[in-house]
């Protein structure tokens, strides 16, 4: 449903039902009027960048978080992610979701980790427009925890993950493995090198890397929030 042009309201939320109606209140709107509203520039082809259209939503939503080791809103603990998706509602790419920690990836457990911190409520808000640059608007959105299985298999896919680090496989491994969640490169660019394990016990020096959301699963939750599809690779 169409949103009303309401006034953006930049100060925080007071708690999740007012941040949702918000968000909610976006829908149908035009990332150019929205940008217009808050007096933001977006020209050339960086208004079709997500991590521009992002910033543009955290601001419409009173987002604070900004760059700190926190939730986008971090009295309510909830995360932000806005998500390009296609007139079907089909996402276009993973999600990132947080950096992976490679150095410590013997003692890492997902009861703990960040990532199920960041992943324990999240407001997901598509984006949605063409891959040839049309316009995009902002879609309906939803506020999200896992199910009791999507996050058996988050857990799954954390130990699979981390544990073929902590063995020192680094280099051997791929987006392919784990089946909700996936280890991806992570870095300004190709010469950014951290550390990790290696063979018997060593430590190398490999491209930085973070835990990102499966396509499927994305578009699978935007749908119904406590699916578990089939084949989510």
């Amino acid at each position: 449903m169409m949103g009303e042009s309401i006034p953006v309201k930049l100060d925080r939320a007071a708690d999740e039902s007012e941040l949702l109606s918000r968000a909610r209140g976006l829908a149908g709107e035009s990332v150019a009027t929205l940008a217009i509203r808050l007096g933001v520039a977006l020209e050339g082809e960086a208004v079709r960048t997500k991590g521009k259209v992002g910033t543009l939503i955290e601001r419409a939503l009173g987002a604070d978080g900004g760059c700190a080791a926190t939730w986008d809103f971090s009295a309510l603990r909830v995360e932000l992610k806005t998500i390009p998706v296609d007139s079907r509602g089909q996402p276009r790419e993973s999600t990132f979701v947080c950096a992976a920690s490679l150095i410590d990836a013997e003692r890492a457990e997902w009861a703990t980790s960040w990532a199920r911190a960041k992943l324990s409520r999240v407001l997901w808000v598509p984006i949605v427009g063409d891959s040839k640059g049309g316009e995009r608007r902002v879609g309906d959105a939803i506020l999200w925890s896992p199910s009791a299985a999507q996050e058996r298999q988050f857990a799954d896919d954390f130990d699979d993950i981390f544990g073929r680090i902590g063995f020192g496989d680094i280099e051997a491994m791929s987006g392919h493995v784990g089946r909700f969640l996936q280890l991806r490169p992570k870095g300004a660019h190709g010469r950014v090198r951290t550390l990790s394990p290696g063979a018997e016990g060593t430590l190398v020096a490999a491209m930085p890397r973070g835990l990102y959301l499966r396509a499927r699963f994305t578009g699978a939750i935007l749908r119904d929030p406590m699916a578990f599809p089939d084949d989510a690779r």
